[in-house]
C-alpha cells in the first residue's frame, strides 16, 4: 500500500513542514516528469460543470481500475488496468489536468481510512477540498470525511506537507 515510513503531519497543524513526497511517487516522476507538474492556481472556482467533470473523472476511473495490491514494492502507476489507490489517484489527477484543471489545484493526500494508510485525491475549490477516493462513489467535501489527513501534497506536487 502506502510508503509507511511517510513522516506523519496532520494538514491542520498551526505549523507546516515540507517533507519529501513518498518514494513510490519519487520513483514515478524520476520515470515520467510531466506526471509530477505543478502550475496554474491553487484553487479553481466550483461551477455546477466543473463538479460534473470531476464527478464524471472519479466515477470513470473507479469503474477502469480493477482493485489489486502491489505485489512486492509500492509501485505508483497512471493509466494502470489495476492497481492500489495511489493508481486510482494518479489516473484521476491526470484526467482532470486533461480536462483543464491547473495541476497545482489537484493534491494527493496520506490519509488513515479506518487505521489504514490510504491515499484520495483532492481538489483545492473556492468552495470546499473535494475529495476524490476510489472507495468511495461520491465526490464529496474533505470535512465530510472521517480521514485523518497525515500528509498532503503542496501547489508542486513533489513538496509535501
Amino acid at each position: 500500500m502506502f510508503v509507511a515510513s511517510l513522516v506523519a503531519i496532520a494538514l491542520t497543524s498551526p505549523v507546516s513542514a515540507a517533507s519529501s513526497a513518498p518514494l513510490g511517487f519519487q520513483v514515478l516522476c524520476l520515470q515520467h516528469p510531466d506526471e509530477c507538474r505543478g502550475g496554474g492556481s491553487a484553487s479553481v472556482s466550483l461551477t455546477e460543470s466543473l463538479l460534473s467533470t470531476i464527478e464524471t473523472v472519479n466515477s470513470q476511473v473507479n469503474r477502469a481500475i480493477r482493485p489489486q495490491d502491489d505485489p512486492g514494492g509500492d509501485v505508483w502507476t497512471v493509466g494502470a488496468s489495476s492497481g492500489d489507490c495511489e493508481d486510482y489517484v494518479l489516473s484521476k489527477r491526470r484526467a482532470l489536468i486533461n480536462a483543464g484543471l491547473p495541476p497545482s489545484s489537484l493534491r494527493i493526500a496520506h490519509v488513515k481510512a479506518q487505521g489504514v494508510d490510504h491515499a484520495i485525491l483532492v481538489v483545492k475549490t473556492d468552495v470546499s477540498d473535494l475529495v476524490l477516493d476510489n472507495l468511495v462513489s461520491s465526490v464529496i467535501p474533505l470535512q465530510n470525511t472521517r480521514y485523518r489527513v497525515l500528509a498532503v501534497s503542496g501547489a508542486d506536487p513533489t513538496v509535501w506537507h
